[in-house]
This record gives C-alpha cells, sequence and structure tokens, in this order.
C-alpha cells in the first residue's frame, strides 16, 4: 500500500469513528418540513438537471423548504429557482476564514429533518463530509454508484445502490431520482426551470432591439464555445452554416458566450464579417429571457445548452462524446444531432437540414 493510500485509508477510519451513523431499512421519512440538499461538486450542467429532484420534494412535500449548498461554478445555475428557498455556496478556498467556517457550521447544525445528497457521474467526498457534520435526523446518499463502493457510506442512515448501468440511456433528470424514489418522493415532469423577472426580460428586449436588420425576421442564436475542447463544433462549420442561413433568409443573429470563449467569437467575428449581436457575461436568468424570444437556438454540447433546455426555443444540440439521451434537453421542441464521438462528424448539411425543417415548421404552425 502506497503512503497516499495508506493517509486515505486512516482519515477515512477516522472519519467513521467520528461521523457514522446506525443504517436504517425504514422507507417512511414523516413529514419534512426542513431539508437540505447538498450538491457542491458538480457542473453547471449537473445542477441544472437537478430541479426535477427539487420539484419532486416540493410536489411530494408542498409545506417544506429547501436549503441547497452549491458551488461557485454551478449555484447559477438555480439563481431566482422558485423550488430553492436558500442557497449557500460552498468555497474551500475561505475554509480558513474563521468568519467563513462559523458561518457554515451554523447552517450545518440547523435542526434539519432530513439532508440529500445526490449524485450522478461521481461521489463527492466532500459532500459526504458536510453530511456527517451536519445536524440531521436523517441522512440520505450513495452507498455505492455504478458498482463502486462509497467508502464514506457510513454518514448517511439511509444507503441507496445507484446504478446509471440498469438504465444506460435514462436521462439524468430521470436517474437523479433513484436517490429518493425509495421514500415516495417522485415527479412526472422531468424538466428543468431557469426562471427570470421582468428586470431579465428589459435586458433581453434592450439587446434585441439593437440587433441589425431592423425589421421583423427570425432571431436565430448560436453558442459556440464549450467547456470541453471535444465538444466544440469546429468553428468553421459554425461560420459556413450561418453564411448558408443569411443566404436563405433574413435573419437577425446573436451569439451567447463569456470571456473564456473569447478565441471562437474572434474567429467567428472575423471570418464571417457581419455585425452580429454578443449577448455576453450576461446572467443565467438573462440570457434564459433572450433565448425564450428566439425563433431557433444552435448550440453545442454544454452549460448553455441546459439554459436554452428550460425554454420552449426550438433548439439544435450538437454532441459527440457524451451520450446525448443521458443530457440532451428533453420536450417537444428539442432536438439533438450526433454521429459518433467525435463531434466534428457532424456535417453543416446535418445541421443546416434540420434547420430548416424547423423552419418550415414554424411556418406552417403559422398559419
Amino acid at each position: 500500500m502506497s503512503l497516499k493510500d495508506h493517509l486515505r485509508k486512516t482519515v477515512i477510519n477516522l472519519l467513521e469513528k467520528f461521523l457514522s451513523v446506525t443504517e436504517s431499512s425504514d422507507r417512511f421519512l414523516g413529514h419534512p418540513k426542513n431539508i437540505l440538499v447538498i450538491r457542491q461538486h458538480n457542473q453547471f450542467g449537473d445542477l441544472l438537471a437537478s430541479v426535477s429532484l427539487f420539484r419532486a420534494i416540493k410536489e411530494t412535500y408542498p409545506d417544506s423548504g429547501i436549503t441547497l449548498i452549491a458551488s461557485p461554478q454551478n449555484y447559477y445555475a438555480v439563481e431566482k429557482n422558485k423550488f430553492i428557498d436558500e442557497i449557500f455556496i460552498f468555497k474551500n478556498s475561505k475554509l480558513w476564514l474563521p468568519n467563513y467556517v462559523y458561518h457554515l457550521k451554523k447552517l450545518l447544525r440547523r435542526d434539519w429533518d432530513a439532508v440529500i445528497v445526490p449524485v450522478t457521474v461521481a461521489v463527492s467526498l466532500t459532500s459526504c463530509i458536510l453530511t456527517g457534520l451536519s445536524k440531521a435526523k436523517i441522512k440520505i446518499g450513495p452507498k455505492e454508484l455504478n458498482g463502486d463502493k462509497n467508502n464514506l457510506a457510513f454518514v448517511f442512515n439511509h444507503r441507496i445502490k445507484l446504478d446509471w448501468r440498469k438504465c444506460p440511456d435514462a436521462h439524468v433528470s430521470d436517474f437523479i431520482l433513484d436517490i429518493v424514489r425509495p421514500f415516495g418522493i417522485r415527479t412526472k415532469n422531468f424538466s428543468t426551470g431557469v426562471f427570470y423577472d421582468d428586470a431579465d426580460v428589459k435586458t433581453a428586449n434592450e439587446f434585441i432591439g439593437s440587433l441589425l436588420p431592423k425589421e421583423d425576421c427570425p432571431l436565430i442564436g448560436f453558442h459556440i464555445g464549450a467547456g470541453k475542447q471535444q465538444n466544440r463544433w469546429p468553428l468553421e462549420k459554425f461560420a459556413e452554416l450561418i453564411e448558408r442561413i443569411k443566404t436563405k433568409m433574413n435573419v437577425r443573429i446573436y451569439f451567447t458566450g463569456s470571456d473564456a470563449d473569447k478565441n471562437e467569437l474572434e474567429f467567428i467575428k472575423k471570418r464571417c464579417n457581419k455585425e452580429y449581436g454578443y449577448f455576453l457575461n450576461k446572467s443565467i436568468p438573462q440570457l434564459a429571457a433572450l433565448i425564450s424570444q428566439s425563433d431557433i437556438f444552435i448550440t453545442n454540447d454544454t452549460g448553455v445548452m441546459h439554459v436554452a433546455g428550460a425554454t420552449a426555443t426550438p433548439q439544435i444540440s450538437i454532441f459527440g462524446p457524451t451520450n446525448p439521451f443521458n443530457w440532451a434537453p428533453v420536450g417537444p421542441t428539442k432536438y439533438f444531432l450526433r454521429k459518433s464521438e467525435f463531434v466534428s462528424d457532424v456535417t453543416v448539411d446535418d445541421v443546416f437540414d434540420l434547420f430548416n425543417y424547423l423552419t418550415e415548421k414554424q411556418k406552417n404552425e403559422k398559419h
């Protein structure tokens, strides 16, 4: 055994000594009112896909309040979410600050009726430790994931086996409910949800009003970036697609993104030589307000895809290595394209043909 493995085992043994609770096979939770959900380890899309879990809790226990522990990387996915009453942002970098630790401890030591740790692709040891430190009557979390044992399962008195392999094409918003299904917590609505207010709509409207051409014509949005290189459809293909769309019809085009997409957006500006709109570094509610007023939105497989997926706007999502049956937005206006694990195998013709289908469908629906 390596020194690293030995230290890891020693730490786990110490945690088990101080944080372990007796496992229970009882699946009746009573009527919990104060519920803590800990999901500080996943990315933006994972948390947005968790809306079905928050919805299920509220539908099962309408009088309950949900507090969420999230991360700086994902909390904005559920800003203004009507199912969540309070959000606490967990930051490792602040654990040395006495005031931050005081507020974190105060939160964990509330008289929680239940703590829930949802899981999709990985078990978070930090989430398990936070659960162990919490003062809760009921602690629900993973016993194992896909056959791999959770070494900190002892912090939960309700330990659930989770396995994607049983239904490998299950959607994440469905799979995430497996952690609470044994307790009768469920919903028939697996959609995500991004909520925005009048101020967000005003920001979106002002931006739309600045776009060219000024006449009323279809509004088409693009998101050409992605956090993972392998999820980015080639920029040359985006540029060719845009030129073909512009040749076919008069449209207003805009791009969403942030500073992280600077290089991609600069390429488009130089290649297309057009004055398109750029809606950059905006909040998630503002982004949703804009996309909801668009006629079609075309995106890579990335976080913004999930924001668009929370709207009713017709959407084309381009996939490569990720299984779209797990992660693509669901709904009658949501479409995805995938040829192989290489996103570049999706052709411009593939996207353009689907775009034409959607525009013709919209024309027929108006008539």
